[in-house]
């Protein structure tokens, strides 16, 4: 018996999601967005207009100028694909940070 030799892609993930919070996600929701992203064995991005920028990095995070109403992709790709886009989907959907 021959077994196939595939290769086997990790799984990914991705959600279109719209910055809510009245601030943005400035620096103190962006260091909370990169410290949960970091909790997660895949690797994770963020995604405006094209440009790719990496969620377990506090400096691409921020200029990824993510302000209200902006619309971002979180694209994720490895073992924990799907569960790291959705809690990072809920954070950025439950933030109300006004200061």
């Amino acid at each position: 018996m021959r077994l196939s030799r595939r290769s086997i892609e990790p799984a990914s993930a991705q959600r279109e999601i719209t910055i809510v919070n009245e601030l943005g996600l400035h620096a103190r929701p962006a260091a909370e967005f990169v410290r949960k992203a970091h909790g997660f064995r895949s690797e994770i991005w963020l995604i405006k207009e094209g440009e790719r920028f990496s969620a377990t990095s506090l400096i691409e995070v921020m200029r990824a100028n993510l302000e209200r109403g902006a619309t971002v992709t979180i694209e994720a790709r490895g073992v924990d694909a799907d569960l790291a886009v959705d809690v990072l989907e809920c954070l950025v959907r439950d933030l109300h940070d006004v200061d």
